[in-house]
């Protein structure tokens, strides 16, 4: 193995720590931190094990912390095959250097739910190539590479605060699209998506509404499905409430841009 470069980082309450920079170290470290009783209880939760360390996603968040951003070793570990190495590229790459190029190449690897959430939550969403992914992902039949597209839209629901409601309207026909794909994975991930931009504001909850609706009231199973887990999550008093508070939030945000 080559020489390890290291870095110091300092956590709060504790002394300076060597947190290694070389990627077959950071594999080793993650080998080390492995427990058979966790990579066996990955099989509960529909993950594969025969490539993983068992890990917790706890310790793995600590770990990255420790390494701080790193494109270079982002890469690496994410062509090392580990789950677990994947999962810490996801944590520990820049968002400002990922290319629609990467964002394809590491989708085409997703083989499993936990490593193509991941990427979308933690990652993908805070590029500017976002919605262009969710587009042409939404298009593809491999099981991940079309969950990827929704759970990247789901993700942007949530964390991107600068688009309008466009860019978001425009993703409705691409849902309607896919719901009718009976793969769990995929129907789970299509209403998540729906939810989210049902959950932006009240216009967008109106049209997530309304296409919820059509999907409730659909002769295919899958659909339906889809379509109620919608109106249900989009209905709850709670989610309501939400969005009124939201919207007194921007009316008073508004009035105050007019006054100035």
């Amino acid at each position: 193995m080559p020489a390890v470069k290291k870095k110091t980082t300092r956590a709060k309450g504790s002394a300076a720590r060597a947190v290694p920079e070389d990627p077959e170290a950071v594999v080793a470290a993650l080998k080390a931190m492995g427990s058979e009783r966790t990579r066996e209880g990955m099989a509960r939760y529909a993950i594969p094990s025969d490539q993983a360390f068992g890990v917790p996603v706890g310790e793995l968040r600590a770990f990255a912390k420790r390494l701080g951003p790193s494109h270079a070793l982002a890469a690496a570990l994410w062509d090392s095959g580990w789950y677990e190495a994947r999962m810490l590229a996801c944590f520990v790459d820049e968002p400002a250097l990922v290319t629609p190029a990467q964002m394809d190449r590491w989708c085409r690897d997703f083989d499993n739910w936990a490593i193509c959430d991941t990427a979308c939550f933690h990652l993908f969403d805070r590029t500017p190539h976002a919605f262009g992914r969710v587009s042409a992902w939404s298009k593809r039949r491999p099981e991940f590479v079309r969950r990827g597209a929704f759970a990247l839209l789901a993700s942007l629901a949530l964390h991107d605060k600068q688009s309008g409601d466009e860019p978001f309207l425009r993703t409705l026909p691409l849902i309607e699209a896919a719901a009718s794909d009976e793969r769990n994975f995929v129907k789970k991930a299509v209403s998540w998506a729906l939810r989210g931009i049902g959950g932006r504001n009240r216009e967008l909850s109106a049209a997530a509404l309304a296409l919820g609706g059509r999907l409730a009231a659909s002769a295919e199973p899958t659909e339906r499905w889809v379509g109620k887990d919608v109106l249900r999550e989009l209905s709850k008093p709670a989610a309501q409430r939400r969005l009124a508070a939201q919207s007194r939030v921007a009316g008073s945000r508004s009035k105050k841009k007019t006054r100035a």
